[in-house]
């Protein structure tokens, strides 16, 4: 399988998390090469709003492409303190880098998750 960087975690729901998975602890979230590559081009990214409370595996946001609109998920509970901003002008960062310059928001975290898998299982699962 491609690209599936060994210092991320991963979600069921092709959703990725850099950074330490503590309680309190603010953590990146994006969408893994997987995803992005099956939704093909995306044309628009409506993240979460600066402040919400997110869920793990519960709607916070989507993404629509030139196939489909998909349903954004969130692999962690907390509240989002950041969203990437270019993405609103250049949603297709997250095609072109998706566990770079696509990142989608950051969460500080109110729980540690639990339903997150590293690299191998996450391979594992797409292959």
């Amino acid at each position: 399988m491609a690209n599936i960087p060994d210092e991320l975690q991963y979600s069921a729901e092709h959703e990725w998390v850099s950074g330490d998975p503590a309680v309190g602890a603010v953590v990146t979230v994006g969408i893994t090469a997987h995803a992005a590559d099956a939704l093909g081009d995306i044309v628009y990214a409506e993240p979460p709003a600066v402040g919400d409370t997110v869920t793990a595996g519960q709607v916070c946001g989507e993404l629509e492409s030139t196939k489909a609109v998909s349903e954004l998920f969130s692999p962690v509970t907390g509240k989002v303190t950041e969203i990437n901003d270019a993405l609103e002008s250049a949603p297709e960062s997250i095609n072109a880098d998706a566990y770079g310059a696509g990142w989608i928001f950051k969460v500080e975290l109110s729980a540690e998750p639990t339903e997150l898998m590293g690299s191998e299982a996450y391979s594992a699962l797409t292959s």
